[in-house]
């Protein structure tokens, strides 16, 4: 692991912090790659109870992706193998919970929405403004995936006018289990339960769930093509020259 993503083990428990603080922690290709072998790693670990994500910082859970990646590769490509990564996410056999501290934005939404359980502090705010800032889309599982946890009406306001939602909204909604000021404690509370708690009961519940996502949250046929369509289009185009140049796009 490099110094962007840091991972503190104790017994029945992993702890990744995404460390990239100066940029809000967006995730580059290279940790996206080192969490995705670290799911790979525990989908066969029995020993460890529970997988806690968070932010360095106390600004950001994470704030999108780092978008220059998306320029040096086929982005289509790039959405799906982020896709992927956040499907293995989804199936580990362990607890995951993601400990939001400032934005969870972008493709930290996405990570944090692929967790069990999210808490946050009540500063935090959550979204998907890529409506004003790239012109880009989601993939159709991941727009499922976020209905799923916050509710279609807050997943159409948060995409369609890239509003914010704050962390009194999203708890009052059950997409963030508690707000607290204190992270650390409530953190240590849930590790306490997960410890005592029957693994059998854990593992049956989440594959039963899980089963039940794949069903109902399934890209149809056509989204890759409509992907492909939204990241060769014009106002793509635009919003990567505009970050870039770190001027406001100007979408026809």
């Amino acid at each position: 692991m490099n110094e962007e993503l840091l991972v503190r083990r104790e017994p029945g428990v992993v702890e990744v912090t995404f460390n990239r603080p100066e940029r809000r922690n967006a995730f580059t290709r290279a940790m996206y790659a080192e969490l995705r072998a670290l799911c790979e790693e525990l989908a066969g670990d029995t020993d460890v109870r529970a997988l806690v994500l968070r932010g360095a910082g106390g600004k950001a859970f994470a704030a999108g992706n780092e978008i220059t990646d998306f320029v040096e590769a086929d982005a289509v490509a790039y959405e799906n193998w982020i896709r992927e990564l956040l499907e293995a996410l989804f199936a580990l056999p362990q607890v995951t919970i993601a400990a939001v501290d400032g934005v969870c934005v972008g493709g930290g939404l996405a990570v944090a929405s692929h967790c069990d359980l999210r808490i946050a502090t009540p500063g935090s705010r959550f979204g998907y403004p890529i409506a004003r800032t790239l012109g880009n889309a989601l993939s159709a599982s991941i727009v499922y995936r976020t209905a799923a946890v916050f509710g279609e009406s807050l997943t159409r306001e948060m995409l369609l006018t890239s509003r914010l939602v704050a962390a009194d909204r999203a708890y009052a909604v059950g997409a963030v289990l508690a707000v607290v000021d204190d992270l650390d404690a409530e953190l240590a509370d849930l590790l306490t339960g997960l410890r005592a708690a029957s693994g059998v009961t854990l593992r049956t519940t989440k594959s039963q769930l899980l089963d039940r996502a794949r069903v109902a949250e399934a890209s149809p046929r056509h989204d890759e093509a409509t992907l492909r369509e939204v990241y060769t289009g014009p106002d793509f185009a635009e919003g990567v020259r505009a970050f870039v140049a770190k001027e406001k796009p100007a979408f026809r």
